[in-house]
């Protein structure tokens, strides 16, 4: 994902983001998605975007955490804060799972971001595991680094057990294989289908599909699901199944 891309937004939120990226739903892979953020007088403004990045144990998780937060464009789940080059799964090498977030600074803070990273973690925080879940920061600019430090010494202040999260410069970004992108979505082809997120470039760069991941995962309530529906321009078939499993995953835990 691009630092600092110029995407669009209105007082409405995210919804005409959202509607602009019907393209990239119905198939049309020759159109990018910033390519859509074009700003169109009278109806778009362009902000700019900003990213984050976070390893917080399994990457699946925090896909879906940070996919239905408002505010958070779209997310990619990758390997980052080693220096082997181009890692994978089955070969990560010092690398650590992390979930990379593009968010709209004007609608969620780098704050709010922080306190989703430190209230989620499913291991690593205060135990040392091996480097590829690790609880890590990797800063995009001077204001996350000092946001990351602070929020770490208020998280130690907390807790008798040692704090073992890394903050660290972002360096490198690697795409994790495509099918950890929008892993739990993954499971449900119909709804892939019927939204036209029918190929795995659709699936990594579409703001639609980060909302879904997330939503049927459970990690949004059902009264934040309600609210943001019309912005979705789901059908009312997709709508009733979605909220089907948003209803029946609420409190299950995001497992990997």
């Amino acid at each position: 994902m691009a630092s600092s891309q110029p995407i669009v937004d209105s007082s409405a939120g995210l919804s005409k983001m959202l509607a602009l990226n019907l393209a990239l739903r119905r198939g049309l892979t020759t159109i990018s998605y910033h390519c859509l953020s074009c700003k169109m007088p009278g109806q778009l403004e362009e902000i700019q975007a900003k990213r984050a990045t976070f390893g917080m144990g399994c990457f699946w998780a925090g896909d879906c955490l940070f996919g239905v937060l408002p505010g958070v464009i779209k997310t990619c789940v990758g390997y980052a804060g080693g220096q082997k080059e181009s890692p994978t799964y089955r070969n990560i090498g010092d690398h650590t799972e992390v979930v990379d977030v593009e968010y709209n600074p004007d609608m969620v803070s780098y704050s709010q971001l922080l306190d989703v990273f430190w209230k989620n973690h499913e291991y690593g925080l205060t135990t040392k595991i091996k480097r590829q879940y690790m609880s890590l920061i990797l800063y995009h600019d001077e204001e996350q680094k000092l946001l990351g430090e602070k929020s770490r010494e208020q998280q130690q202040r907390k807790r008798t057990d040692m704090v073992l999260t890394e903050i660290r410069k972002f360096e490198k970004f690697y795409t994790a294989e495509d099918y950890h992108q929008k892993y739990r979505l993954r499971d449900h082809p119909w709804l892939l289908e019927t939204t036209g997120l029918t190929s795995d470039e659709i699936i990594r760069n579409s703001p639609l599909a980060t909302k879904l991941n997330g939503y049927i995962a459970g990690a949004g309530t059902i009264e934040q699901f309600e609210k943001e529906l019309p912005n979705l321009g789901l059908s009312e078939k997709a709508s009733q199944y979605l909220q089907k499993y948003v209803i029946e995953n609420q409190g299950n835990g995001l497992y990997c």
